[in-house]
C-alpha cells in the first residue's frame, strides 16, 4: 500500500501536459505514493458551474496534499457567456478555483523561491563596471499572504445600501466618488487580519534564521495604503524587536522594488508582502531566473497543502503534439511538496539533476532558446515537454 496519497488536479491548458511530466520524475525518483485525481477548472464551471466541484473538495480534505497544474480563468461576461445554457441565470458566479481552494483550507503561506540556475541562457544579466558583463547569483524567497488582501473577494458593482452608506461614512469617500452613480461604481476591498498578517510575516523570519541570513524586506506600500501596509510593517518591526533581534528589518515600496530588480536583486533574500504586491515581485523576481517556467510555489495551511506552478494555463500552446512547453516549474513545485513531506533527500535529488541540464545546456525547451512558442520549434534544436522530463530522470 502506498505511503501517500496525493491529489492531482491537472486543471486546464498545459496544466495536462506537465504536471504528467511531475509526476513521472517522482516515480523516478521512488517516491511512494498513489494519485488520485481532481477535476478543476474552466470545463467544470461551463458544464457544471462550479470550477471547483465538490468531489475534490472532499479529496483535498481526505489526503491533505494536492499537485495542481494551471487554471485558466476569464472576465465576468466570458464566464456567463460560456457557462452551459441550462445553467444560466441559474444564480452560478465564477470565481477562481485556486483563490476558492486557498481560502477554505486556509492555505494562507504562500512560497515562492526564484533562484538562479547556472548556465541558464533566460538569467538576467546587467552591465558591470568598466563596461563588464554581470549575471548576478539571485536567491529570492518569497512569502505572499494568500488569503487575503485584493484577492480576498469581498467586492462589488453597484454596491448595495448598507455598504453603499458605509462608504459614504468615510471623508475621502465622500469627498471624491459621491459624485459617481452607483450603477456605475465597483469597489474592491483589501482586507489585512492582523492573525494572518502575523503568520506570514513569522514564516519569514523563521525561514531567515534557518538560512542564517540577518534581513527580510517587507515589500508593500505603507506611505500611500497607511493602513494595510501599515499593519504589516509595524508587525514585522515589532517583531524583530522582540523575537527576532539578530534579524533586521527594511522595507521597499512595491514600484520602486520592481526597479531594484534589475539594479541589484542579490541583495533581497527573504521578502514578504501581501497577495497582490507578493503576486507582483514574485513574477518579477521568476523573471529574473527564467521566467514563469522556472517559477514554483507552494500554498500552505495548518492541514492542507496545494503545490502549484505559478505559470497560467497558456491555452494556445496546450494542443500542441507534442507538447513543447517546459515542465521545470512543475517538477519543482513537486520538489517542495516532497520538502514539505520531510522527504528532503529525494527534493534535493530532483534539484540537482534539474539544475545538471541546466547546466549542461544540450536539452532546452523553446522558452529556454528564447523561441516564439510555435509547432516548428523541434525544427530549430527544441526538446518536446516529454523530452525534458526524459533527461531530468536520466540525471537521477
Amino acid at each position: 500500500m502506498a505511503k501517500r496519497t496525493i491529489v492531482v488536479m491537472p486543471g486546464d491548458g498545459i496544466g495536462k501536459n506537465v504536471l504528467k511530466e511531475a509526476v513521472r520524475v517522482l516515480d523516478a525518483i521512488g517516491f511512494d505514493a498513489e494519485y488520485v485525481h481532481g477535476d478543476i477548472g474552466w470545463e467544470f464551471w461551463c458544464k457544471e458551474g462550479n470550477p471547483l466541484p465538490d468531489r475534490t473538495l472532499q479529496l483535498l480534505e481526505k489526503h491533505k496534499i494536492g499537485l495542481f497544474g494551471a487554471i485558466t480563468s476569464k472576465p465576468k461576461d466570458k464566464a456567463e457567456a460560456e457557462i452551459a445554457p441550462e445553467l444560466k441565470d441559474k444564480g452560478h458566479v465564477y470565481y477562481s478555483p485556486i483563490v476558492a481552494m486557498r481560502q477554505k483550507y486556509d492555505l494562507d503561506i504562500c512560497k515562492r523561491p526564484c533562484k538562479t540556475f547556472k548556465g541558464n541562457t533566460l538569467n538576467f544579466i546587467r552591465r558591470g563596471p568598466g563596461n563588464t558583463i554581470e549575471e548576478p547569483e539571485i536567491d529570492t524567497m518569497i512569502f505572499r499572504q494568500n488569503t487575503e488582501g485584493l484577492y480576498g473577494g469581498v467586492e462589488w458593482t453597484n454596491p448595495p445600501d448598507l455598504v453603499y452608506e458605509a462608504l459614504m461614512t468615510h471623508k475621502k469617500f465622500k469627498e471624491n466618488f459621491a459624485w459617481c452613480p452607483r450603477p456605475e461604481l465597483a469597489v474592491s476591498t483589501r482586507i489585512f487580519t492582523k492573525k494572518y498578517t502575523t503568520r506570514i510575516v513569522k514564516e519569514a523570519f523563521e525561514y531567515a534564521r534557518i538560512k542564517g541570513l540577518k534581513t527580510i524586506t517587507v515589500c508593500e506600500k505603507p506611505n500611500v495604503i497607511r493602513e494595510t501596509s501599515g499593519m504589516m510593517l509595524k508587525i514585522a518591526q515589532e517583531m524583530s524587536k522582540n523575537e527576532y533581534p539578530d534579524i533586521k528589518v527594511q522595507d521597499t515600496n512595491i514600484d520602486a522594488q520592481m526597479m531594484w530588480l534589475t539594479k541589484n536583486p542579490e541583495t533581497y533574500r527573504v521578502i514578504v508582502a501581501g497577495n497582490m504586491f507578493g503576486d507582483i515581485v514574485s513574477d518579477g523576481f521568476a523573471g529574473l531566473v527564467g521566467g514563469l517556467g522556472f517559477a514554483c510555489s507552494a500554498n500552505i495551511g495548518p492541514e492542507v497543502a496545494v503545490f502549484e506552478p505559478t505559470h497560467g494555463s497558456a491555452p494556445k500552446y496546450a494542443n500542441f503534439n507534442p507538447s513543447i512547453v517546459n515542465p521545470i516549474a512543475m517538477i519543482l513545485s513537486a520538489c517542495m511538496m516532497l520538502e514539505h513531506l520531510g522527504e528532503n533527500d529525494k527534493a534535493k535529488k530532483i534539484y540537482d539533476a534539474v539544475a545538471k541540464v541546466v547546466a549542461e545546456g544540450k536539452v532546452k525547451t523553446y522558452d529556454m532558446m528564447k523561441l516564439p512558442g510555435n509547432p516548428d520549434v523541434f525544427s530549430k534544436g527544441a526538446v518536446t515537454t516529454e523530452q525534458m522530463t526524459d533527461a531530468i530522470i536520466a540525471k537521477l
